[in-house]
């Protein structure tokens, strides 16, 4: 699947080395205008960085809203589709998935007219939200508990290049930067007996073109057909240019974007460029290799290294809005390959490891661990907060013997506390035996990656916020004795 770890480590080079392409020069360019070997590869370098989110969403959208047999489609464009479960370790296309609150999903095609997504009233004692996220991953609005209320209503979403009126009901207009944006629903879920009650709020979700909202279907005409090109993990290794070249087409240009338009432009990359590896010159696709794996190694390293280091754990609030990032693409693709799809900090903040408390690789096949949270200093939040486990290479949810992929506050009243009202979790493969299985987090047979997620956290102290100078801070992973 496009989205798994492995597939963003570059392959460049081996495919350059396997190459027996016929020798192209690159879209024609002649010798003077084509740039230097390094600055070549130094173009590729910020390209890639620029492009990977781009690329990343592109390849969720074509598994969950084009390719019917992909075995992750959800539904067609402006067609919601409530997932009636939360996510497993069947679930591959999203690297790092969240298994707290059952999903549900649009992806907006807005180049014809926007849409309009209405809300139920939901019982404020159920968290909810659905984030606004377009093909930049910019989270460019939420409506929700913490963002809107609990409140019944109709949002509507609009593409980069919209200019009608606003239709009387609608509570609030939220804008796009691409023409192609995804709304992502999360509704807490308590425990698996409270699953029919969300499937009544989910039920409640509704999604419209906004012709049909003013119930005048037919009055506009359709959006062109799209050939959308075909991704899958090998080809985005070689191919990686090609694809943003075609989602760059669905993407205006923002301001600060132009420089970096205009660099990619220099190597043939492009909305309309249509840039295609395999007929690169050997010289071409070295350049191209060398600065894809760079850019890879640089944004590996930014996600390593975002925020502050706490206890061992990296807390820090990479995913926002484009105001957030304002052109900073390093941190716009840590955010995307540290988790695509995050929330900003302000709805959920996400601390991460993948060390102990000596700075030591979390690994289930060599160690067990603990986590123990002092009396009365679990997560501060006004929503819920949990800890989910998750494969160290790939970033995904991993099958166990008692199907628990995470642990979290609501399940509290099941789990057993220390004689000083502490709680220790323990984050091992084998069971801690029957009477400490309650609080048991299930480890892979390898290298652990865990995500700690704090929805809606609370602003006064103690709190996370903001992230890595917050007056409450996350407990250390301490090696079993």
């Amino acid at each position: 699947m496009l989205t798994k770890r492995d597939l963003l480590r570059s392959a460049a080079l081996a495919a350059i080395i396997a190459s027996t392409a016929k020798s192209f020069p690159l879209h024609a360019q002649t010798s003077a205008d084509r740039p230097g070997f390094f600055k070549a590869k130094d173009i590729a370098e910020a390209g890639f960085i620029y492009g990977l989110p781009i690329v990343m969403n592109y390849g969720v959208m074509y598994e969950y809203a084009v390719d019917r047999n992909s075995g992750q489609f959800k539904a067609p464009f402006n067609q919601l589709k409530n997932e009636p479960n939360v996510f497993t370790y069947k679930d591959t296309a999203i690297p790092t998935p969240n298994s707290d609150t059952p999903y549900s999903f649009v992806w907006m095609d807005l180049r014809a007219e926007p849409v309009v997504l209405s809300v139920p009233a939901v019982d404020p004692r159920r968290y909810y939200s659905v984030m606004l996220c377009d093909g930049n991953t910019y989270n460019y609005g939420y409506i929700g508990s913490r963002a809107t209320g609990s409140e019944a209503g109709d949002y509507m979403v609009v593409g980069p290049n919209w200019k009608g009126a606003t239709p009387p009901g609608i509570k609030k207009v939220f804008r796009s930067s691409t023409q192609f944006s995804v709304a992502g629903y999360r509704t807490q879920l308590f425990n698996l007996d409270d699953l029919d009650n969300v499937k009544k709020v989910q039920a409640g979700y509704k999604v419209q073109t906004l012709s049909t909202y003013l119930k005048q279907p037919g009055t506009v005409a359709a959006a062109a057909g799209i050939d959308f090109p075909k991704i899958d993990k090998e080809l985005v290794k070689t191919n990686f240019f090609e694809y943003l070249d075609f989602a760059l087409q669905f993407a205006p240009a923002q301001e600060n974007e132009k420089e970096m338009r205009a660099q990619l432009a220099r190597i043939g990359v492009g909305p309309g460029k249509t840039m295609n590896f395999k007929d690169l010159s050997i010289e071409d696709k070295l350049e191209i290799g060398l600065g894809m794996k760079e850019g890879d190694r640089k944004v590996d390293g930014a996600v390593a290294n975002a925020g502050k280091a706490v206890n061992g754990w990296r807390v820090s609030g990479l995913p926002g809005d484009s105001t957030h990032y304002n052109g900073d693409w390093l941190m716009r693709a840590a955010a995307a390959k540290a988790g695509i799809y995050g929330n900003d900090p302000a709805e959920a903040t996400y601390p991460i490891t993948r060390i102990d408390s000596d700075g030591q690789t979390l690994d289930g096949s060599k160690r067990n661990y603990t986590l123990t949270f002092p009396p009365g200093q679990q997560p501060p939040v006004n929503a819920f907060w949990s800890l989910t486990m998750y494969d160290g290479k790939t970033q995904l949810l991993i099958e166990n013997p008692i199907n628990r992929y995470l642990i979290n506050s609501p399940m509290l009243p099941n789990m057993k506390t220390n004689a000083d009202g502490s709680l220790t979790l323990y984050i091992q493969n084998k069971s801690p035996g029957a009477d400490k299985e309650a609080n048991w987090l299930p480890a892979p047979n390898g290298t652990i990656y865990l995500v700690m997620r704090l929805y809606w956290p609370k602003a006064e102290a103690p709190s996370i916020l903001p992230p890595g100078e917050g007056t409450w801070q996350p407990p250390a992973i301490a090696r079993a004795t």
